[in-house]
């Protein structure tokens, strides 16, 4: 049942990014469903450990959706691209880490204006979980 589970949720999600070309238009979203996901998993894990230090009871939100889009890309990873996926989650974590900590130091306008990118892409990526 969890197989189906996890194939009816990638569906829906598929559906939801062919059915919101507006949100598409505003988005990073690339032409390959499977790179968002896998990306957007990685960018809510870096989230979820920054907000471990600046904001506990956000973190426990964070990780209920991380774990969505896992169940996504879990179910559109082909047995052979595991690998390739895993590269793209752990880019953007990093990459998220990153912009997170800038976030959090430096000049006030660079620290707006990374706040203001983080937002967006974190927001891209949870615009299509319902």
């Amino acid at each position: 049942m969890g197989g189906l589970r996890k194939y009816l949720r990638a569906t829906a999600l598929l559906c939801a990014l062919a059915a919101a070309p507006a949100a598409r238009a505003d988005s990073d979203l690339p032409d390959n469903p499977l790179h968002f996901f896998a990306t957007c998993a990685g960018r809510l894990s870096a989230l979820m450990e920054h907000q471990w230090l600046v904001d506990g009871p956000a973190s426990e939100a964070t990780k209920s959706r991380r774990a969505a889009l896992l169940e996504v890309v879990e179910a559109l990873t082909p047995p052979d691209a595991a690998p390739r996926v895993m590269a793209w989650r752990i880019e953007a974590k990093a990459a998220h880490a990153t912009l997170l900590g800038q976030s959090r130091h430096g000049s006030p306008a660079a620290m707006a204006r990374a706040a203001r990118r983080a937002q967006a892409l974190e927001s891209a990526c949870t615009a299509y979980l319902s």
